[in-house]
């Protein structure tokens, strides 16, 4: 259990933007959704393989305090940790409790209650799908080439991503001002026709994250960026700007 709490912090708290995800679980599939209090991203992300601690539904508020008590050292080695539950609804998930291996130190981390949920995630919406025109498999070079970039032109908050003879490339700023632009990848076969602007920020910090990631863009004016940690496969979509 502790992996696994360990991966969502990580993949959702961990990029600074997402503190509260709803978390659904059922025999067939356990999955997370989230979205970011900037609005930048939402998230989708599903367990590659059910878990049955996990079975029902509840909302994991303030995932900072969730990263701090998994941070304490108490809980690093033969820890017991578990999804708690309501003693007369057992398919209501109340919470993780925390023991460490003496049984001596122990903390509650509490979910929130249906209603809560319900207030939280009434507004969220399911991405349905897009045509995606572009669809690579980013490197760690592709990544620290856009870090790079990103870094000459930090005056500049997004890019531009265009396909040129086979290549999709990414370009910051204009010619009026500084500038720059780089191949992000070579061998891409599909084609973007509209000059969307993406939030460079978002983009490395998905990339940064650990896992192996596919990024695909589309001429709607949505990308998504997957990153499957081994547990749970993550896709952030993210929304462009008009250029």
């Amino acid at each position: 259990m502790k992996s696994i709490l360990r991966d969502i912090v990580q993949h959702t708290h961990g990029l600074g933007v997402i503190d509260t995800i709803k978390v659904s679980g059922t025999d067939a599939a356990t999955t997370i959704y989230g979205l970011a209090t900037d609005l930048s991203m939402v998230l989708n992300a599903r367990f590659k393989t059910p878990h049955p601690d996990f079975l029902g539904v509840t909302g994991m508020p303030n995932l900072s305090k969730l990263s701090t008590i998994l941070g304490i050292p108490e809980y690093a080695e033969g820890a017991n940790i578990k999804i708690t539950r309501d003693r007369e609804k057992p398919e209501v998930m109340t919470g993780v409790h925390f023991e460490n291996a003496a049984g001596d130190f122990k903390n509650d981390y509490r979910f929130l209650g249906q209603l809560a949920v319900d207030k939280t995630f009434k507004k969220m919406a399911n991405f349905t799908g897009a045509k995606w025109n572009v669809e690579i498999t980013p490197t760690v070079a592709n990544i620290q080439r856009l870090k790079f970039m990103a870094s000459a032109n930090s005056d500049q908050t997004t890019f531009v991503a265009k396909t040129e003879d086979g290549a999709l490339k990414f370009y910051f700023g204009d010619a009026a001002s500084h500038a720059g632009n780089f191949i992000f990848d070579n061998n891409v076969s599909g084609v973007l026709t509209k000059a969307w602007s993406w939030p460079t920020k978002v983009f490395i910090d998905i990339l940064s994250l650990p896992g192996n990631k596919t990024l695909k863009i589309s001429d709607q004016g949505s990308a998504m960026i997957t990153v499957d940690s081994g547990i749970i496969d993550y896709d952030y979509m993210i929304p462009a700007f008009s250029k």
